[in-house]
């Protein structure tokens, strides 16, 4: 918990985590696997949300035998890979591991960080501004494993280097929003301009920059904010690989630019960690890699992985897989008002042919 004026603050009290246990009458595939995150009843799958809570767990049983396990966590105690890492070795226990050592021993390991007493003082922060009144709608774009192999070959025979699915997926998603919002074809047609100033956000993992690298089990918070700015008029106009290309830029700055920001040296630089919240900001998160899809408590992986209803108002995406056994990306889009989303989706369309 926090208190005005101090760092957050740990309550050990003993008192462990919240657990549920609830049963269905329905059966998942009547249900269709929750394929539909829009749908998904999140009151009935998850605990009754509780002031500052650390961990809370429900696992809700339905008539064929098949379980959903909903999780609330505390992001100040650990980011996504951290609530991964807890998840798996909840699986490994639960498959009667319980006497052998874990796969990844749990690392508190906090004080790798030593501030700088010598670093200046952050620049005044404004108070922030009030969030937007409008209201982003939810779609799911489902992405065949096929078409991302192509266009990472595309990439390669354009460039003579690889890229990474992620980075296919988070160009595309970039150019196809800004198209559709900032109307494209206008601004291509009457040469107004450059445009609106856009930004697109995710966060690296950043535990082998640490010097030394932190170990494998630490589960706190690790990771610095990626960000990539442009002109809609040249995003909406550039390829996707251009894209791409602007994304491994940026990735390849995050050591130095970690670095100097743990050392206290950033300086009068705009704080990373406080991107504008806005519609001209959007952000992005892969899920494929954090470990959720490789809990197995003893049936095997999940055949689906959401998360919870994404913000109404602040613009972003989160890469995951689809669901078994299918095999691709579904990227999960909170990020435009009702007018544009109809120009977004033909936009997507139009890349998937």
């Amino acid at each position: 918990k926090s208190q005005l004026g101090l760092q957050l603050q740990l309550d050990c009290s003993s008192q462990g985590i919240v657990f549920v246990e609830a049963s269905s009458t329905s059966t998942l595939r009547t249900l269709n696997y929750f394929d539909d995150v829009a749908s998904i009843p999140f009151h009935h799958l998850l605990p009754e949300p509780e002031p500052e809570p650390l961990v809370q767990m429900q696992i809700t049983q339905f008539a064929c035998g098949g379980f959903v396990m909903g999780l609330i966590f505390c992001h100040s105690i650990c980011d996504g890979l951290g609530a991964a890492q807890f998840l798996n070795a909840v699986g490994e226990l639960a498959r009667g591991k319980g006497l052998d050592p874990l796969s990844v021993t749990p690392a508190w390991h906090r004080d790798f960080f030593h501030p700088n007493p010598n670093a200046p003082l952050p620049k005044q922060v404004p108070p922030p501004a009030p969030l937007p009144e409008y209201s982003l709608l939810h779609s799911n774009i489902d992405i065949p494993i096929q078409h991302i192999n192509r266009l990472k070959k595309q990439f390669q025979e354009s460039t003579g280097n690889t890229c990474s699915a992620f980075e296919i997926v988070a160009a595309s998603f970039w150019r196809c929003r800004t198209r559709a919002i900032y109307d494209y074809q206008y601004h291509q047609d009457q040469g107004d301009g450059s445009g609106e100033k856009i930004k697109l956000v995710f966060f690296a993992n950043c535990r082998e920059l640490v010097d030394p690298p932190l170990p494998k089990g630490f589960y706190g918070n690790c990771f610095f904010p990626v960000t990539i700015s442009g002109w809609s008029r040249g995003i909406g106009e550039a390829s996707i690989n251009e894209v791409v290309k602007l994304i491994q830029e940026a990735k390849s700055k995050v050591g130095s630019e970690f670095r100097t920001y743990i050392k206290g040296e950033h300086g009068d630089a705009d704080d990373p960690f406080a991107p504008p919240l806005n519609y001209s900001t959007l952000f992005i998160s892969e899920w494929g890699r954090l470990g959720f899809n490789n809990v197995d408590y003893g049936w095997g992986p999940p055949v689906h992985v959401v998360p919870i209803q994404g913000s109404a108002v602040i613009p972003a995406g989160i890469v995951a897989s689809l669901p078994l056994p299918a095999k691709g990306i579904r990227l999960m889009t909170w990020c435009v008002q009702e007018p544009h989303r109809p120009s977004f989706l033909h936009q997507i369309s139009q890349l998937l042919l």
